[in-house]
């Protein structure tokens, strides 16, 4: 049972509302550091950067970026630690339109690699053709709307 929970842990990448940036080191310095702690190839640094369009400012230290900024560099970590299923909460929390479509083509490049990306979120995230599962408080569907999780077509 330990062995299947880190077997899957091994897969899974997490972002969240922080961006796990250490302000004293340099955007790509911060880069190299997850690629080493997930025992990754340091030569994912540099495709990481320009994904995010990180490029011009990795040796700026974190602590100038902007907010826009560190979210890149927090979701450019993804790309460095080489996981296959991504968990993501409101991964574009402070991004303008250019970044949240870097994101969204980070994302579907991911998928069509076969990997999986799971986003909870309150706000567009710029990939319309996934799969999604819209939340509303019960009072507002009804079964015959063809939410399939309301009708039991989901399975």
């Amino acid at each position: 049972m330990k062995a299947d929970r880190e077997e899957f842990m091994a897969k899974v990448a997490y972002a969240g509302h922080l961006d796990a940036v250490k302000p004293a080191m340099s955007v790509r310095e911060n880069l190299a550091s997850w690629a080493a702690l997930y025992e990754t190839a340091p030569a994912g640094v540099d495709p990481a950067l320009a994904a995010f369009n990180l490029t011009a400012i990795a040796d700026t230290p974190a602590a100038y970026c902007s907010a826009g900024q560190k979210r890149r560099l927090g979701l450019s970590r993804l790309l460095v630690m080489d996981r296959s299923v991504w968990l993501l909460d409101e991964p574009t929390v402070s991004l303008d339109t250019a970044s949240v479509a870097l994101f969204a083509e980070a994302v579907s490049t991911h998928c069509a690699a076969g990997g999986v990306a799971l986003a909870a979120t309150h706000i567009e995230i710029g990939l319309p053709e996934g799969p999604r599962i819209d939340l509303a408080p019960p009072s507002e569907h009804t079964a015959d709307e063809g939410d399939p999780f309301l009708t039991g077509d989901w399975a």
